[in-house]
């Protein structure tokens, strides 16, 4: 069958398993691989639980089917297994022709840092009007990708769809899956450095989203004063300079007059507080300044802000409407997040970590106009060769905060903080359960706390304890 043929089966059973222990009746299995399974062992298994059809793309399965007794029932799988030559690659081109029945504008973000919480704003600005479809979760991968876009339906006016990266061609093959038709990029930094090899393959992969959007004349939201973003865009535009570029909006915090979005922080103590304002210099026309105050924790989110509000700008939502998203959007996934406990109050940032996001959550924490301070910063992964200078980068920048207390976590830091002699007073922490341990026994307390790392270290874990 080819893709059109596949899609027709798909519209007649609308429901795409890739978990042989879910199998609702009619669906269809997709036999997906990965690190520690493959879906064509269970495929079979798939058909009897009550799937119409499985797709796979090992003929072994087929020859497999031989030493069956029953020639009835050889019949019948043999006529519901589809052998395609690549299951994932199967799954992201059926994603795209569904994406493709519907004709309604389609966000799609990227960025080292703050793509999930950019994602929720713009979602929560846009559902002010709109029926919003989005990302849910870290269904941002090849598999979350196709995923997300089969949940597209006729009730959708709009959809967001987040889109994350670690290796080369990563953004290539999302964006020619989803076809977004508008997009930003967050920032670019420091992160998977041992998947894309330098900084500069962050920026090139990154990239791809911005050559997507150009090369189909598409507009972009940019954030103005990110020096690196405008680098990446000039060297495209470059390569199209004889052709029509499409549209560009910009935002930012500063007065360049080619800033549509313009917002300044008014405090952080500890929640952020912003004002933002429309500047058409071109036209003369600035509008009067609109606060808000907002639920999340640090000054890095106001340029998440913008961008969400530059996006609802755009698609007509109404100022006021915006305001209202914004300043009732709290957030529920460990990321910008201030809890208070009987004892302590947490500022909880423990989904993601890598050097831009460690230095930004370092230098407002120490802003915050808050007493007692402590810190638990777990460490950072994927960095390759330049993990040793970045632990290193991020123990000075403790070292200079004055924070009261500092637990380190995880072997990265254990080794560069033994290394520098000026940290002996941090504390060190093998893993999240020695952490516990400590807890435990000292039970801190009246302090507030920034709770910082990967997702793979579990210091999610800690807020319960503290």
């Amino acid at each position: 069958m080819d893709i059109k043929e596949l899609y027709q089966l798909y519209q007649a059973h609308p429901v795409i398993t890739t978990d042989s222990r879910n199998c609702p009746e009619g669906s269809i299995f997709l036999a997906l691989k990965g690190a520690s399974f493959d879906g064509n062992q269970f495929a079979v298994a798939a058909l009897e639980k009550g799937c119409a059809y499985a797709i796979i793309d090992e003929k072994e399965v087929l020859e497999n089917l031989e030493h069956l007794d029953n020639l009835e029932s050889l019949e019948s799988l043999e006529q519901r297994l589809i052998l395609v030559d690549d299951c994932l690659q199967t799954f992201k081109d059926l994603a795209r022709e569904h994406r493709r029945q519907f004709d309604i504008p389609m966000v799609g973000i990227t960025g080292t840092n703050g793509k999930t919480t950019t994602k929720e704003l713009i979602r929560a600005v846009l559902a002010e009007c709109y029926s919003v479809m989005a990302t849910e979760g870290n269904f941002n991968n090849d598999v979350g990708v196709p995923k997300t876009l089969f949940r597209l339906d006729d009730q959708v006016d709009i959809a967001v769809v987040e889109m994350g990266a670690s290796h080369p061609g990563d953004i290539k093959t999302l964006v020619e899956t989803a076809e977004p038709n508008c997009g930003l990029i967050t920032n670019v930094g420091r992160a998977h450095l041992q998947g894309f090899g330098s900084f500069e393959g962050v920026c090139k992969t990154k990239g791809e989203l911005y050559d997507f959007l150009i090369s189909h004349d598409h507009p972009l939201f940019v954030n103005r004063d990110n020096e690196h973003l405008m680098q990446m865009l000039a060297q495209r535009q470059k390569l199209t300079a004889n052709s029509q570029t499409p549209d560009v909006y910009y935002y930012g915090q500063s007065d360049n007059e080619n800033i549509l979005i313009r917002g300044e922080v008014v405090s952080c103590a500890p929640y952020l507080t912003f004002r933002w304002r429309e500047q058409d210099h071109d036209a003369g026309y600035v509008s009067e300044w609109m606060e808000v105050q907002t639920n999340l924790i640090g000054a890095y989110n106001l340029d998440n802000m913008l961008a969400a509000i530059i996006v609802g700008y755009v698609n007509n939502i109404p100022f006021e409407a915006i305001n209202h998203a914004l300043s009732n959007y709290v957030p529920t996934n460990n990321r910008s997040q201030l809890t208070k406990t009987a004892t302590n109050s947490l500022v909880v940032d423990a989904y993601n970590a890598n050097p831009t996001s460690m230095a930004a959550a370092i230098d407002n924490f120490r802003l915050m106009q808050m007493p007692h301070k402590m810190a638990i910063i777990g460490q950072m992964g994927e960095l390759g060769d330049v993990s040793d200078e970045e632990h290193r980068r991020v123990i000075s920048m403790l070292q200079t905060a004055g924070f009261e207390e500092v637990w380190l976590v995880g072997l990265e830091f254990e080794k560069q903080a033994i290394a520098a002699n000026s940290a002996t007073t941090f504390r060190k922490f093998h893993d999240v359960e020695e952490v516990k341990a400590a807890i435990a026994i000292q039970q801190p307390q009246h302090f507030t706390i920034l709770i910082k790392g990967s997702n793979s270290n579990r210091l999610f874990e800690l807020p319960s304890l503290l």
